[in-house]
């Protein structure tokens, strides 16, 4: 599909937001089609957000909560980053350790990372490190799926002729294998990131001192639908932050693919 004119796309999603943002005033002001009490108006959303951005809610203020839950994620989302490269590149790069492997993978991925959660806190406790067990261990079976895939769908006339050009070792990896994978790897890495975000806003909400999933925590123990909103949104707008991120990484990994 053709992308929009950048003018057009910023006039189009600025229209969008606010037309969602007159249907959530009428909503729940003139029109009194939601109750306040389970979901809040502007006004009591923007109250709530300078009380969290200025004062304090949940043990800190807003930039604590997003400082610490952002650093869980860059430290979890690196973690699953090695360890969904490395094992993906080894499954489709030796017959010997994706028999070996494939069976332990298959095993594993259809828990729900959630259902680890539990588990995670009995081994490592409220501390960081169950959070960045948890991440490592959900983001990184979507980036091994997609290097894999990655790895198998390279053109094998090109992996032919790179052997005969004497390519070999790191040199074979770095300049033939990874090259050729990297559309899948970067689509790997973007569903980790999301996957990221959601595990440790999961694992926040049982059991944290400070974090976003401690906000939402806190504002569901209080019954605090405008705290609970500026939680979610808040994760809205670091993941948008963050795939940003990894957009421009894409650009400068792959400057061929027009994003």
């Amino acid at each position: 599909m053709r992308r929009s004119r950048p003018w057009v796309l910023w006039a189009t999603s600025t229209l969008s937001l606010l037309a969602l943002l007159v249907l959530w005033w009428v909503a729940t002001g003139p029109a009194g089609w939601v109750d306040t009490v389970y979901f809040p108006d502007p006004a009591s959303f923007v109250e709530s957000l300078r009380q969290i951005t200025f004062e304090s809610y949940a043990g800190g203020d807003l930039a604590k909560h997003v400082a610490t839950s952002t650093w869980l994620v860059a430290r979890g989302f690196a973690l699953a980053t090695v360890a969904g490269l490395a094992l993906g590149l080894v499954v489709s790069m030796s017959a010997f350790w994706r028999d070996f492997l494939l069976p332990i993978f298959n095993f594993v991925r259809p828990v729900p990372p959630l259902a680890w959660i539990p588990l995670a806190l009995l081994w490592f406790g409220l501390g960081d490190g169950s959070k960045l067990f948890v991440i490592a261990l959900a983001s990184s079976v979507p980036l091994v799926i997609n290097t894999a895939t990655g790895v198998e769908r390279i053109d094998r006339t090109l992996l032919a002729a790179a052997r005969v050009s004497g390519a070999r070792g790191w040199m074979w990896l770095g300049h033939v294998i990874l090259p050729g994978a990297m559309p899948h790897i970067m689509i790997g890495l973007r569903l980790a990131l999301q996957t990221s975000w959601t595990v440790i806003v999961a694992a926040e909400l049982l059991g944290a001192i400070w974090g976003v999933g401690k906000v939402l925590s806190t504002g569901k123990d209080d019954v605090y639908p405008a705290m609970i909103l500026v939680g979610m949104i808040t994760v809205a707008v670091l993941g948008m932050l963050s795939s940003l991120l990894l957009e421009r990484l894409e650009k400068r990994v792959m400057p061929w693919k027009k994003l």
